[in-house]
């Protein structure tokens, strides 16, 4: 493996953790309605869990509405459960076959914490990038050991998975402070 493959892997590596930490982020609730809040939600589909994307549609109504349109008639009170005992604290209302989820207005206590969350799961991610960078580091130091690369490779390398991991925590820290926004706007 080359200084070059190092950086290229470690930079694909800290492209997937800032795609998983924004994935992270779609299932925290702010005050307005999102489609994506239901993605984690599991039913019972003839014996098997399966997601709720899978079994019904999922679409908003309006900005504090989410709708969920079973596929099948029978489905309806199962999703309808299903969402209840989430831990979202969501109250789904039924209306024939389609399937109302009000998004209760957040207080200002629970933005707090919703924005605290947040934080937590940046920083998170700003780890992940860290140790990307600690383990690209120790393989540059490792060619330099096995005398594949020399010393000024080694200092050239390192400078430059240095700027890689700043750029994708500038990012974290952009998404976070996003979120935070988005959290706190009534």
């Amino acid at each position: 493996m080359t200084i070059a493959d190092i950086k290229k892997t470690t930079e694909a590596k800290m492209d997937q953790s800032i795609a998983a930490f924004k994935n992270n982020l779609t299932k925290i609730r702010t005050g307005r309605a999102n489609p994506a809040l239901l993605d984690a939600i599991q039913i019972d589909y003839y014996g098997a869990m399966t997601p709720l994307s899978q079994v019904a549609n999922v679409s908003l109504l309006d900005a504090r509405t989410i709708s969920v349109q079973p596929w099948e008639k029978g489905m309806g009170a199962k999703i309808e459960k299903a969402i209840r005992e989430s831990d979202l604290g969501l109250n789904p209302a039924s209306m024939g076959d389609l399937i109302r989820v009000p998004m209760p207005p957040m207080s200002e206590e629970r933005r707090k914490e919703m924005t605290k969350i947040v934080r937590t799961e940046g920083e998170n991610a700003k780890i992940a990038v860290r140790n990307l960078r600690r383990d690209a580091n120790d393989a540059v130091k490792k060619l330099v050991k096995d005398k594949l690369a020399s010393e000024d490779d080694q200092k050239r390398a390192e400078a430059d998975i240095q700027k890689v991991t700043d750029r994708h925590v500038a990012e974290i820290d952009q998404v976070v402070a996003a979120k935070e926004q988005e959290i706190l706007a009534v």
